[in-house]
């Protein structure tokens, strides 16, 4: 009977999604996601609804700042589900712990 040990080169830690302009994973897609949200926001301004240049351009302006604000504030070298955990906890609260300064009206709780 063999009694060795065979050990075999995994490369585990080298599972990346790769980068983009900086960008990891998918997250250059958001970026243009927000450039074209905002090309399109800027021509229905200006071409359909008259608005002057300057503020078609600063209204254009808001998809591609909350599309940067999320890439860089909610996923950017962030761990995976980090955004969507900051989500869920600003509309439902904590998870499973305790409530901070929750009043436990039972009867086996004595203050």
């Amino acid at each position: 009977m063999k009694s060795e040990l065979r050990l075999t080169d995994t490369n585990a830690a080298s599972d990346s999604k790769g980068r983009t302009w900086g960008l990891e994973g998918g997250l250059f897609w958001w970026l243009i996601g927000g450039v074209g949200a905002g090309i399109i926001v800027f021509f229905v301004l200006l071409v359909v609804l008259d608005w002057s240049l300057a503020a078609a351009f600063v209204v254009a302006l808001v998809p591609l700042l909350i599309c940067l604000a999320y890439i860089f504030a909610l996923r950017q070298g962030k761990p995976p589900g980090y955004d969507r955990d900051c989500f869920e906890y600003l509309m439902t609260g904590r998870g499973f712990g305790p409530q901070a300064g929750h009043n436990f009206n039972h009867p086996l709780y004595e203050s």
